[in-house]
């Protein structure tokens, strides 16, 4: 089975169970940070349903309705990740404000308390596991799935340290008020998602570095009668799009100048995976 594939499974496993556990333990206890945890891990599992999908079209060989592959449904599931977690962050504010509004007390704070770790813990494991697979495949429906986790982490601390002051102080307006710091995590996290995903689906060039590098690459099979010119890039979910013209003497052949595309086209592959090279050969 395709590992992303795999992974993507692990993710929808894992935010199941932890939906369970963080809303039976916020509705017994009454907590509404809990239960923003809960409303987090549900807009994870539907995330991990769009990247599970997405990477399964994504690498789909490329047909006649699309000549350039499936590449960009990864980026599109990035941005439906980030609006679903956009959307998750003002229904726990609005759940929060609520609360302030009319305050209850929290109860069972041990079982709160045991089940953000438990979360934590969890989402630890899972998220460096579908960050190593993203970095290994390119993928950003992954790696959008990752970062989810990732914050999850930082979120369910951050409640667990709330549930534990007020353990200690009493004061159950801490409660509200560590779920809307929750929800303002929660919106950066979209932010950054939203802009890393939507970037490529307006066919943005490659990052410096890696244009540099091709250009460099190119450089060195130019001899003083080569050079080229109109160097683009693209990436389009972890295709990498590459395309430049090759002025070359007109003494060539068409096998000498089939040739010399191979030998640049080769070596940037091997430098850039999942890449399509086209080389427009000119005479000078």
């Amino acid at each position: 089975m395709n590992k992303k594939i795999r992974v993507a499974r692990l993710s929808i496993f894992s935010n199941s169970l932890l939906i369970i556990l963080k809303l039976g333990v916020g509705l017994l206890s009454g907590s509404v940070s809990i239960i923003s945890e809960a409303i987090h891990s549900f807009m994870d599992l539907l995330a991990s349903f769009v990247a599970f999908f997405s990477v399964k079209i994504s690498d789909t060989p490329a047909d006649e309705r699309h000549p350039y592959g499936h590449g960009k449904f990864e980026n599109i599931s990035g941005v439906v990740e980030a609006l679903l977690i956009f959307v998750a962050a003002f229904w726990i504010i609005y759940e929060a404000i609520k609360k302030i509004i009319n305050p209850g007390e929290v109860e069972k704070i041990g079982f709160g308390f045991a089940v953000m770790l438990i979360s934590a813990a969890v989402n630890i494991f899972v998220s460096r596991k579908l960050y190593r697979v993203a970095k290994e495949t390119d993928s950003v429906a992954l790696e959008a799935d990752a970062l989810h986790l990732k914050t999850d982490v930082y979120t369910s601390i951050g409640v667990a340290a709330g549930l534990l002051l007020m353990w200690i102080s009493g004061i159950h307006m801490v409660d509200p008020i560590a779920a809307i710091l929750v929800a303002l995590l929660i919106l950066k996290e979209s932010y950054e998602l939203f802009s890393k995903a939507y970037a490529p689906l307006l066919d943005l060039a490659l990052p410096a570095a890696d244009v540099e590098q091709i250009s460099g690459i190119i450089h060195h099979h130019c001899t003083a009668e080569m050079s080229f010119h109109e160097l683009r890039t693209r990436k389009a979910g972890n295709y990498k799009y590459i395309d430049f013209h090759l002025n070359l003497d007109a003494d060539k052949t068409v096998k000498e100048a089939h040739e010399i595309c191979d030998r640049i086209e080769e070596e940037i592959k091997k430098a850039f995976d999942h890449a399509e090279v086209t080389i427009h050969v000119e005479n000078f």
